[in-house]
C-alpha cells in the first residue's frame, strides 16, 4: 500500500499537498502570519503576526536601515535577512524608508529588522511542514 492508500487520502489529494506547501509558504513569507491563517490556526497566525510585525516596527522606530545588497558578504547577508520579511520590505523600501544612520539606534534598529526577517523565515518552514503534513 502506498502511502497516500494508507493515511486514506486519495492520489488527487496527495498530488495536490506539495502544491498546497507552496502556496502556504508564498504566503507565509509574503505576509507574516497568513500562512498559518490559511491552515486555520488564528491563535498562531496573530501571535506569530504580533511578533514579527512588533521586531519590524521597534527596528524602524529606532531608525536602522533597510539594505539592499550594500557592503561586503555581511552587509548581503544582513540584506537577505531583512527581506524575510517579506511584503513589508519592499513597502517600505518603496515608501522612500532607509534608515537614518546618525540615529541613536541605527545599529540595534538593523538587528531588530534582520531578527524580524530571520523569524518570519523561520515560520515560513512552520507552515511548510503543516501544509506538507510533516507537522501537526
Amino acid at each position: 500500500m502506498s502511502a497516500p492508500e494508507r493515511k486514506g487520502a486519495s492520489v488527487a489529494e496527495a498530488g495536490s499537498a506539495p502544491r498546497r506547501a507552496w502556496w502556504t509558504a508564498g504566503a507565509a513569507w509574503l505576509v507574516p502570519g497568513l500562512g498559518h491563517l490559511l491552515l486555520g490556526r488564528r491563535a498562531r497566525a496573530l501571535l506569530f503576526a504580533v511578533l514579527v510585525f512588533g521586531a519590524l516596527a521597534i527596528g524602524v522606530a529606532l531608525r536602522g536601515p533597510l539594505l539592499f545588497f550594500e557592503g561586503g558578504f555581511i552587509g548581503k547577508l544582513v540584506t537577505l535577512a531583512s527581506m524575510g520579511v517579506g511584503l513589508p520590505y519592499f513597502v517600505l523600501r518603496l515608501s522612500g524608508y532607509h534608515g537614518e544612520a546618525l540615529a541613536i539606534g541605527f545599529e540595534y534598529g538593523k538587528a531588530f529588522i534582520a531578527t524580524a526577517g530571520l523569524m518570519n523565515l523561520l515560520l515560513v518552514l512552520d507552515a511548510w511542514d503543516i501544509a506538507s503534513g510533516r507537522k501537526e
